[in-house]
């Protein structure tokens, strides 16, 4: 396919998604199913433009004065990707498979509209109703952090050091190039080519001998700061596919006892495969039948010198990687992961052993899911005192310390938003 083509074929998927309100994923999927002569560069480049267009939607909609699909992508080329004007033009030419050619009006809106008068959502491309709470946690720094959250995300990966080094892993990915992530000691950050079509990882050599998991650097310090220790009892709450478990796993040199389970059993289906070609050392327990079963976890209440809840929230810090969660999130869907996360706290707090450590994550960059939802453990749980983390100089510096945990975010630390706080029982 042409560029021209691609363009054209991206126009689709974003009004596909515009009309029936799905998800970026299923879009793309069944237009790939529909064009199977659409190669897989073909595929990924389409997917890289959707992709930046709903993370620029807003900003790129202000610049070309409407909310088309069609408009949004021509703002898009011109925010994200940095094409001239005429650059642009000469993309949309009306010929066979490319887009109609720019009108007058969408020449002028190129040439000369600016951010320079975008409210704050606007410029920073995130829904209106969630700035307030984006205020409170970033202050003064709001509109560089929502500038790097609608940036691509880098590439990261988490050297398993239960069967390697960092420079082991570093020296066997060569032909990639990768460097070390800036604060997570056993990271490594691939780059990227401006088409956003990253390398294939997981037919590597390493990955498929266990070397390496892909995972944001954010997700890394997360579990790191749970300062999960050999020889401890240690539950995974939430563990979902797994991707803390085996770094869990990894702190803990297969020493002690994990335990990893979730409330969603089918969350858990990659848990398996992923351990085994770790070599972590873990217990699934998988929750079976209706809400009224046996707790999976009775008979490890009041035992746990670590319980990691990475709780289900909005995802608001993952927005660079799933733009397309941003605009579908609504009111009702916040009050929901609330209530959520307030029983999987209180689930928690029962599992812990006097002095044991309760370690609440989220990748979340809103106030009502981080420090306001520790709060709420605090009073139900009179119990549980915070415990604030000793962390580098380095990682000091760039983060945030808020009321009673930790916020990660784009521009400061580089990685997703991630929020971590951490509470004791009794000590």
């Amino acid at each position: 396919m042409t560029p021209s083509a691609r363009l054209a074929a991206a126009i689709e998927v974003l009004a596909d998604i515009a009309a029936r309100r799905r998800p970026v994923a299923d879009a793309l999927k069944d237009w790939g199913l529909a064009h199977r002569f659409a190669g897989s560069g073909d595929r990924a480049a389409i997917a890289s433009l959707v992709y930046d267009a709903l993370r620029r939607r807003a900003s790129a909609a202000w610049i070309m004065g409407e909310d088309t699909p069609r408009a949004v992508l021509i703002g898009t080329l011109r925010l994200q990707r940095g094409l001239a004007g005429q650059t642009i033009a000469g993309l949309f030419t009306g010929e066979r498979f490319a887009p109609a050619p720019l009108t007058q009006a969408e020449r002028t809106r190129l040439d000369t509209a600016t951010l320079a008068d975008a409210p704050p959502h606007i410029a920073g491309d995130v829904p209106e109703w969630v700035l307030p709470s984006l205020v409170r946690i970033l202050g003064d720094d709001l509109l560089p952090e929502l500038k790097a959250l609608a940036r691509r995300a880098p590439l990261d990966i988490r050297v398993n050091t239960l069967k390697a080094d960092r420079e082991r892993v570093r020296e066997g990915l060569a032909h990639l190039d990768p460097a070390p992530t800036p604060h997570a000691p056993h990271g490594l950050r691939v780059p990227v080519p401006d088409d956003g079509r990253g390398p294939a990882l997981h037919v590597e050599p390493e990955f498929l001998e266990g070397l390496f998991e892909i995972q944001d650097e954010g997700s890394q310090l997360a579990a790191l700061l749970s300062g999960a220790r050999p020889g401890e009892m240690v539950i995974d709450l939430c563990a979902g596919g797994g991707g803390k478990t085996l770094a869990l796993a990894a702190m803990m040199e297969n020493r002690g006892r994990l335990v990893a389970t979730d409330g969603d059993p089918r969350r858990l289906a990659p848990i398996h495969e992923r351990l085994r070609r770790a070599g972590a050392a873990a217990e699934v327990r998988t929750p079976r039948g209706s809400r009224a079963a046996p707790e999976v976890l009775a008979d490890l209440q009041g035992q746990a010198d670590l319980v990691l809840v990475d709780a289900p929230c909005t995802g608001s810090g993952t927005w660079r990687r799933n733009p397309d969660a941003k605009w579908r999130l609504r009111p009702g869907s916040l009050a929901t992961r609330r209530s959520d996360q307030a029983a999987v706290l209180d689930r928690a707090a029962r599992l812990l052993k006097p002095g044991g450590r309760l370690v609440y994550v989220t990748c979340s960059l809103l106030p009502e899911e981080n420090d306001e939802a520790v709060g709420g453990i605090l009073t139900r749980q009179p119990g549980l005192t915070i415990r604030p983390p000793t962390l580098a100089p380095t990682l000091e510096a760039a983060l945030r310390r808020t009321a009673h945990g930790v916020q990660l975010t784009p521009a400061r630390t580089g990685t997703d938003g991630f929020y971590v706080s951490t509470v004791t029982l009794g000590q």
